[in-house]
């Protein structure tokens, strides 16, 4: 047995249980709804196993891309793998389906809060990797469907939000 295998893997625990925290506020608002001015962004790795997202999108955003929830989204599911949710695309609406060890980015700015996580291998295991992501360079262009008392998503650049 190798040293490293020997040691208890902290970063793991707290990546883990860090992850739990977007599933269970994920879960809440399926449970209750997005309350007074909470909304999330949530950056993933478009190429990550189990990432079914539409060729276009993932076309446009190779690497990453970030969603956000907030007035008109459709049908958000979550469990301990992975989340769901269908939003439109230039009035197109697409279903997303992103595994938690997919997210590299979950903001919520009406209170100031953001994680930041390590790639994750398929497993849930860190994949060796050093370092976050770059930013998915979005344009804010996803679509906005029709007004109806649902929450939307759209594709928008983190940079705003990064200290320079």
């Amino acid at each position: 047995m190798k040293k490293t295998d020997e040691m208890l893997r902290y970063d793991k625990m707290v990546e883990g249980a860090l992850r739990g925290v977007v599933r269970q506020a994920v879960e809440e608002v399926v449970a209750s709804g997005l309350p007074g001015d909470h909304h999330f962004y949530i950056t993933f790795m478009t190429d990550y196993p189990g990432v079914e997202i539409p060729a276009y999108l993932r076309d446009r955003y190779p690497g990453e891309m970030t969603i956000v929830l907030q007035y008109q989204f459709y049908d958000l599911k979550v469990d301990r793998e992975k989340m769901s949710v269908t939003l439109s695309f230039n009035n197109v609406p697409e279903r997303l389906v992103i595994p938690l060890a997919a997210v590299s980015i979950f903001a919520d700015p009406s209170v100031n809060f953001a994680l930041q996580f390590q790639p994750m291998g398929e497993g849930g295991e860190d994949d060796g990797t050093d370092g976050g992501p770059d930013g998915p360079g979005g344009d804010g262009s996803g679509g906005v469907p029709k007004k109806n008392d649902h929450t939307t998503g759209e594709v928008v650049s983190l940079d705003q939000f990064r200290k320079k």
